[in-house]
């Protein structure tokens, strides 16, 4: 009942804040489509994407893009400035060059920013607020998909030193407007969760300490209160699917360091949300809380917002796979054990990092039932089996369209030699190819191994399991295959 009652008031006490903003927000929600950045459509985007974009918008009426650094490697650093108000905003994304979601809403914004709907909503923003937004700070490490810069450290651990020229052009940038608010735009990984949920914190928030104590002064405070906003929004499309970061004190991180300065710095960490591979709905849901906060920043009725109400946030917590097994048998030296298995299948980039392919791997077993995952399946009377190598040898790829995945699994088989493999680490179809000459290893469920295996009921092969991807096999094959291949799930191919 406690809980419920502190809910309920913390909604009484944003009654108000929220009521004069929430048409606004569930316009900007129903619009976004006009207003979306074609262009960027991948999470791998490129700065070679953004420059073009960048040029155009600066030879908008009211909008300025100067140059404010290079990086490691020379690609010069934008600020897009737009605005005529007293209080300034700051907004960097990509700090991490793999962590690109905000990066795309940012372009969505501007496009929203330079067009002519909206005038009364535009007008209270621009008049009150200067808008300043770095889109890509870290364009060496998004040109590979990589966290850190090409000096190889990470730039939100160079608040102190500042000996990388990205993180010294954040500093200068912070300095010379003085910014009164900051939003550090960040992804995290897809498998944090809220806390003792099974939901993913589709978007999570941080209101850094800027000490050790965690002490709160109106310059944190301000973060905390449009954080709760924000919340507040998020709640509207993403029920539940919400965290807030631990806020022990990182000295050498940017954030701490830019609450500490004076700047009220709000960390916006982008996660998972179901069957949104490349976060297309959490970037429209980064556009919305974005431009909202925005517009209570401009109208400055975000500091009526209880303060409490910043710890009526859950935790951040990392408990979620991709696939979660329960309750499966597994033999091992002649006895049966049950077990839950926790999946999940991290991205390996292709050698021009514009895609990926899974490798996947058991990353838990044994008791996981204080875990989750994005699909769960209950093996409860499953038996899992080793899948054998089909006896004909493979010519070629070509072989495989006549081949019907499903009835092969059915009868035990999930490897496929083959005589003259296709270049590079996996494939599409959904077996693994093996050479004429490949030696198969013993067979092992553990932590790190590759999720492949057959599941028996009643001494048949109900479903597969190929490289972390589940395989219902007493479903019609075609739909199978395309639900694989819709998943943008492969097989390995094994040299």
């Amino acid at each position: 009942m406690k809980v419920r009652y502190s809910i309920f008031f913390m909604l009484l006490a944003l009654a108000p804040t929220f009521g004069q903003t929430n048409d606004i927000t569930a316009s900007l929600y129903e619009t976004y489509e006009k207003y979306k950045e074609p262009s960027l459509d991948k999470r791998r985007v490129k700065y070679r994407q953004i420059v073009p974009l960048l040029t155009e918008i600066g030879q908008k009426p009211g909008f300025t893009v100067k140059q404010v650094g290079r990086s490691i490697e020379g690609r010069p650093l934008f600020l897009v400035s737009v605005g005529q108000g007293e209080t300034d905003v700051f907004l960097w994304s990509q700090m991490h060059g793999n962590e690109p979601t905000a990066t795309l809403a940012i372009f969505d914004i501007l496009n929203f920013l330079n067009s002519e709907d909206y005038k009364e909503e535009k007008q209270e923003i621009l008049s009150n607020l200067k808008l300043h937004f770095l889109p890509m700070l870290n364009p060496d490490g998004a040109e590979v998909y990589k966290r850190r810069n090409a000096l190889g450290i990470d730039i939100n651990r160079d608040a102190l030193r500042l000996q990388s020229p990205e993180g010294q052009t954040l500093k200068r940038v912070r300095d010379s407007l003085e910014a009164d608010f900051g939003f550090n735009l960040h992804d995290q990984s897809t498998y944090y969760n809220a806390e003792r949920t099974e939901k993913p914190a589709t978007i999570s928030y941080l209101a850094p300490a800027y000490n050790y104590e965690k002490d709160i002064n109106e310059v944190r405070a301000n973060a905390m209160k449009v954080i709760v906003f924000m919340n507040n929004i998020i709640q509207k499309y993403a029920p539940g699917q919400v965290g807030r970061y631990n806020d022990d004190f990182e000295p050498r991180a940017f954030g701490d360091n830019i609450q500490k300065w004076g700047t009220s710095a709000i960390l916006i960490e982008s996660g998972g949300f179901a069957n949104d591979l490349e976060k297309q709905e959490i970037r429209k849901l980064n556009y919305v809380s974005i431009l909202s906060a925005i517009y209570t920043i401009a109208k400055g009725n975000y500091k009526d917002i209880a303060l409490e109400s910043y710890d009526e946030i859950p935790e951040n917590d990392r408990k979620l796979f991709d696939l979660k097994i329960t309750g499966v048998t597994y033999e091992l030296l002649g006895n049966d054990y049950i077990l839950d298995l926790g999946i999940q299948r991290p991205e390996v980039d292709y050698e021009n990092h514009l895609d990926f392919w899974y490798s996947s791997r058991i990353m838990d077993q044994g008791d996981l039932s204080t875990y989750y995952g994005y699909q769960n399946f209950d093996g409860s009377g499953y038996k899992i089996k080793e899948g054998a190598v089909y006896p004909e040898t493979l010519e070629a790829v070509s072989d495989l369209e006549k081949l019907d995945f499903v009835e092969l699994m059915k009868s035990g088989y999930l490897f496929l030699r083959m005589k003259d493999l296709p270049e590079g680490p996996s494939i599409i179809f959904p077996m693994h190819l093996v050479a004429e000459k490949y030696q198969m290893h013993d067979f092992h469920i553990n932590v790190g191994v590759n999720p492949s295996f057959l599941l028996e009921k009643d001494g048949k092969n109900e479903f597969a399991v190929i490289n972390g991807f589940l395989i219902n096999l007493n479903e019609d094959s075609k739909r199978n295959w395309s639900e694989f291949s819709s998943k943008k799930g492969n097989a390995m191919i094994l040299r």
